[in-house]
Formats: C-alpha cells, structure tokens, sequence
C-alpha cells in the first residue's frame, strides 16, 4: 500500500455514514487499514456497515445520533474516546437540503437545516479539533456542497449553511494548528439516493453529468493522509466543475 494511504491503526469517525457519500469513505478508510465510526440516526444501518468493516478486519462502531444537536454530539464524541481512545480523523458528513420554495420555508425547517449543516458540525469539530491539539494531532473534513458557492433556489437555508461551513473550517484550521488541520470538502451533484430524481440536463457540468458516490473518495483519502500535509484552511472542490 502506498505510504501516504496507508491509514493502518488511525480512528476515523464519518457522520451521515451508513449511506451515500460517507458509506463511500467510510468504507475506502476501512480497506486501507483504519478503525471507523459510523454515525447516523438509525442505528440498524450504521450496524450493517459496521459489519463491513469488521469483515474486513476493522474495528468498528456504530453510534445512533442527530448530529444537529449538541448533547448528541457529546455523547457520540464521548462513544468514540471510550471505544478508541482517540479519534484521528473526523469527516463532518451528515448533512440535508430539502428543496422548498424560500417564502415557505417554517421556522423549524430553517432551524434543522442549519443545525445538522452547521451548528452540529460545529460543535463536533471543535471539541475534537481541542482534543486533537492535545494529543497528537489530526486531521479534520468538512463535507460542504457546491450550494455554498453558487446561487441555487429553493435551498437557501442550506447553501447558507454551508456557506457558513466553509468559513468555520477556515477559522478552525487557524485556531487549532499547527496540530491539527481543517479542510473543507465541496461536492458537486452525486447520483446517491437522496438524490435519484435529478437530472442532468438542467445542472451546468463540465464533465458532462453527476459524480458516481466512489468518486468523492480520492479527494476524501488525500484531505486526510500525509499527501496533504501542507494543506489546511482550503476548500477542495469536487465537483466536475459545476458551476
């Protein structure tokens, strides 16, 4: 295995992990050699992907949680460091954008949107990233979206948060270095199930169409390895140039 992906003995904890983009890196991490969490609200899928990785030789853990909210995000974090110990890697995930038109968007829409996008996040990287400090550092993702960048419609709660995203990690790769480094990762339209009804006419993709799910994972690997020692506070777009 090429040294710089080896992630042998490193703790990786993947919100919004059981399904889409973060089964994607949850399990590319598992193959080369790391011990995962799994976090996600239904307990029953973080444990099938567990067991993906246990049958791969991993330890893994599977923690029911809603990361939107910050006792949750305490006790997973605490799940995480009486299982490991530490964690080496976190990759904030977890993640929604229901499409609604703005002027009927309710106060408790507008409050889960930028709670699981923003203010979980928050919260799980900032313990972790002090915890990091003081141990032997890390390495910190935070998944972002191409809504952050560019004026879509009918998600505004959602590109603002994650827009808010990208300057938390920013700041946070700033506060907490050198020890620990904070990377932003943008993904443009990836075919997942959340997202099974798009098409790709209307979407203005160089590429030519949406991301296939394993393609979010080399960018994921290289924001998390030695490769990218000398990258932080930078936001990675992936994307296909979507624009």
């Amino acid at each position: 295995m090429d040294p710089l992906f080896d992630f042998t003995d490193k703790v990786v904890l993947v919100t919004g992990g059981s399904r889409g983009l973060g089964y994607q890196m949850v399990k590319a991490f598992a193959e080369r050699g790391a011990d995962v969490i799994i976090a996600s609200r239904k307990l029953d899928k973080c444990e099938a992907v567990a067991d993906e990785c246990r049958a791969l030789g991993r330890r893994a853990l599977a923690v029911s949680a809603h990361v939107g909210k910050w006792d949750e995000c305490d006790r997973l974090i605490a799940a995480a460091y009486d299982a490991f110990g530490r964690v080496d890697i976190l990759i904030n995930n977890a993640g929604m954008s229901p499409a609604m038109p703005s002027h009927d968007v309710s106060e408790q829409l507008f409050d889960s949107v930028v709670n699981l996008n923003f203010k979980g996040p928050f919260r799980l990287a900032s313990q972790i990233a002090k915890r990091m400090y003081d141990g032997a550092g890390g390495a910190i993702i935070n998944v972002s979206s191409s809504g952050a960048l560019m004026p879509l419609p009918q998600v505004v709660p959602y590109g603002a948060a994650k827009a808010a995203l990208n300057a938390m990690s920013e700041s946070l790769a700033w506060e907490y270095a050198p020890h620990v480094r904070v990377n932003t990762l943008s993904p443009g339209a990836f075919a997942t199930d959340a997202t099974s009804d798009w098409s790709d006419k209307p979407l203005a993709i160089p590429r030519g169409h949406v991301g296939a799910p394993p393609e979010i994972v080399p960018a994921a690997l290289f924001l998390a390895s030695p490769a990218s020692v000398n990258v932080t506070g930078s936001l990675v777009r992936c994307d296909g140039g979507q624009h």
